[in-house]
């Protein structure tokens, strides 16, 4: 039985330990996920091997503070699998900037929402902060997911620019991308002492066993 999670926008089925979202393109699938009708309501599953967010939900994390409505500028969209579930849960009358520097997986990420009116795919480099500029607006959210070295500095400068005042943050690690000579745990934690500079931070998961040597950072701007 899917019911209401505590985390708003989300569905889960607590027997089974599964999430899902209200499908927003009704009958399109994004990633082969299960859809579920209920009630004449249709379910889409988030699986967290797939997706770092939901890796974090089912972990224990109580709010994401993505809201129906919302502004969302999404860094390292790739082709889609998240990226479709928060343009679910900011729903018709929110907006997802998807942003990745990949040609063939923008390519994915357009065919697979191109049903979604609310995701506006945009090939580009996060780092280049002023030609984002001239396409993005001020969000409520950011949510990254960049495998780089530089994953905290592209957050930050990002933050920064965009990112209205009291608005949330969350930040998808890959530790191996930073340093692949230094224990994962000691990467997250470098990270935190980094981030607790400039961000207040409302929560920290790991993602075992969904995600390999990840961790997802939710923070608030100052």
């Amino acid at each position: 039985m899917i019911s209401k999670s505590k985390i708003f926008e989300v569905y889960e089925d607590k027997a089974r330990r599964k999430l899902f979202t209200l499908n927003l393109a009704p009958g399109k699938r994004v990633y082969d996920e299960q859809l579920v009708n209920q009630n004449n309501i249709e379910y889409r599953e988030w699986g967290p091997y797939g997706s770092k967010l939901a890796a974090a939900i089912l972990n224990g994390c109580n709010n994401i503070f993505l809201r129906k409505d919302d502004v969302v500028l999404y860094l390292g969209s790739a082709s889609g699998t998240t990226v479709s579930h928060v343009s679910d849960i900011v729903g018709k009358d929110g907006f997802v900037f998807a942003v990745d520097i990949a040609p063939r997986v923008m390519r994915d990420l357009i065919f697979n929402c191109e049903e979604r009116e609310n995701v506006s795919p945009i090939l580009a480099d996060a780092n280049r902060i002023k030609e984002l500029m001239e396409r993005v607006s001020v969000v409520d959210v950011i949510y990254q997911d960049i495998a780089q070295k530089d994953q905290v500095d592209i957050f930050l400068r990002n933050i920064n620019a965009f990112l209205k005042k009291d608005g949330y943050a969350l930040l998808a690690i890959k530790a191996r991308s930073i340093d692949v000579t230094k224990q994962p745990k000691q990467i997250f934690k470098e990270v935190r002492e980094r981030l607790e500079k400039e961000m207040i931070i409302v929560d920290y998961r790991t993602l075992e066993p969904y995600q390999k040597d990840h961790c997802m950072f939710i923070c608030k701007k100052k």
